[in-house]
């Protein structure tokens, strides 16, 4: 089976720089016109599952990376949803880091070490435990001819790619997820892919021009 892992496009929060987690943000802009493009890559593609957050972001981005004509295709799941920020949320990356700097800088040193501050905050081995669940439903009964769209979020790509990778959590930020990405997964099982290709977004990005969010 093939997996395209893609992440949705951007929103308004992520171009600045604030951090959106479980809020309901819509696309920009420039988040649809990435997804359409997206749309345009994959128009040629023989899809024959797809499945989304339910977030607004990632399930639009999946509508316009299938088409009018596939979006029957489309299933949800709530285990792809972006990891919980807590009290990070709606705050841009500077305001947190005038208000809680060691935990900000944790995140960036030591992710796997940090539980989001306040109701609803989650840490990264709590959105492994939703989200490999999810995409292993997502994955199950895929015969060798099938192709899976599944469209997430930053830190669930993240995570699911870790695991793939055999790489430890606090290694999640040593590849990006840039917005509308996608990740080309090949093998017999969720427990057996290989990484073919890994962040490509060639379809509206230049080769040395991506741009890089302020705020996960």
């Amino acid at each position: 089976m093939k997996v395209l892992l893609a992440r949705h496009g951007e929103t308004p929060w992520n171009a600045e720089g604030r951090y959106q987690g479980k809020r309901d943000i819509a696309l920009s802009d420039n988040g649809e016109r990435q997804a359409r493009l997206l749309g345009g890559r994959l128009a040629d593609v023989e899809i024959t599952h797809a499945v989304a957050s339910p977030l607004g972001r990632a399930r639009r981005t999946a509508e316009l990376a299938l088409g009018e004509g596939r979006v029957p295709l489309l299933r949800l799941d709530e285990g792809l949803m972006e990891i919980g920020h807590g009290d990070w949320e709606g705050l841009l990356a500077s305001e947190i880091r005038e208000r809680d700097p060691a935990l900000l800088q944790a995140w960036r040193d030591a992710p796997e070490s940090v539980q989001m501050p306040g109701l609803g905050g989650e840490s990264i081995t709590e959105v492994l435990d939703r989200s490999w669940p999810a995409f292993e439903r997502a994955c199950a009964g895929l015969g060798a001819q099938d192709t899976l769209l599944v469209v997430a979020h930053d830190a669930v790509n993240r995570v699911i790619l870790c695991r793939i990778l055999g790489l430890p959590l606090s290694r999640m930020w040593s590849f990006r997820q840039a917005p509308t990405t996608l990740n080309l997964l090949e093998g017999e099982s969720a427990a057996s892919l290989d990484v073919v290709r890994l962040n490509d977004c060639h379809h509206h990005t230049a080769l040395f021009g991506e741009a890089v969010h302020r705020a996960l």
